[in-house]
């Protein structure tokens, strides 16, 4: 038997890279996934407000019938020039709407109906090492500390109700917004760059019951050892 088999998920920023790659896994593993991103998608939806994050959670529900697994991988693009001294309001207000406020509202939206569906629901945000660190972005950093935290409280306060929440922080994955610089892959002690398959199969294996029941309030790093250094260098400003 498939390990997600029966299943009803929803996942965000799934028309490229790592939410592609989650929700391709997903539906492998035997669950109804519906999509959802800006761009296209199964439903196209602009996170940016609150009114659409409520509105992608109705929907999901309607479509799917119930919602069981939420993966939350929307992000507005990042650009290297974004840093402190450049950054626009707009662009900071964007990148936490999209990232932590669209967040909180679907974890509650989706929360109240696996509750009232007494169901044991799982969730799955995707945040980043530059929770803990440095990125030169400060609204990218500070939008998945804000999902780091966000986690942790969502966890302790649904966990009686059998719903799990954590959250995969993935390393360096070129494309979706990131571009490498040139001899960083020699600074990962696997000596390779990672691609959305690595991060979804941790997600699925999180994500699933038979590998993942006892992990709740966790923030699982697949990085390859990145993390290891510190290979960002402080911007020229």
């Amino acid at each position: 038997m498939k390990l997600l088999e029966g299943e009803a998920a929803l996942v965000t920023g799934a028309a490229r890279g790592i939410g592609r790659g989650i929700a391709d896994a997903l539906k492998a593993e035997g669950a109804r996934v519906l999509g959802a991103d800006i761009e296209q998608a199964d439903v196209r939806c602009d996170l940016a407000t609150g009114e659409g994050a409520r509105r992608l959670a109705e929907t999901a529900i309607a479509r799917l019938g119930s919602v069981s697994i939420f993966v939350h991988c929307a992000s507005p693009r990042r650009q290297e020039g974004q840093h402190v001294l450049a950054l626009t309001e707009a662009q900071w207000r964007e990148m936490l709407a999209v990232n932590l406020d669209a967040a909180f509202v679907l974890c509650q939206a989706l929360a109240q109906h696996m509750i009232a569906s007494k169901m044991k629901g799982r969730m799955l945000l995707t945040t980043s090492l530059h929770a803990e660190s440095p990125r030169n972005l400060p609204h990218y950093s500070a939008a998945k500390a804000g999902e780091t935290m966000l986690v942790k409280e969502l966890a302790k306060a649904l966990g009686a109700h059998g719903i799990r929440v954590n959250a995969i922080v993935p390393g360096a994955i070129p494309g979706g917004g990131f571009n490498a610089p040139p001899g960083m892959v020699d600074r990962i002690p696997l000596r390779r760059f990672g691609t959305p398959a690595d991060v979804a199969a941790m997600a699925v294996a999180v994500l699933s019951e038979r590998f993942g029941s006892y992990v709740t309030g966790a923030s699982i790093v697949v990085d390859g050892g990145l993390a290891l250094h510190n290979w960002i260098d402080p911007p020229q400003i």
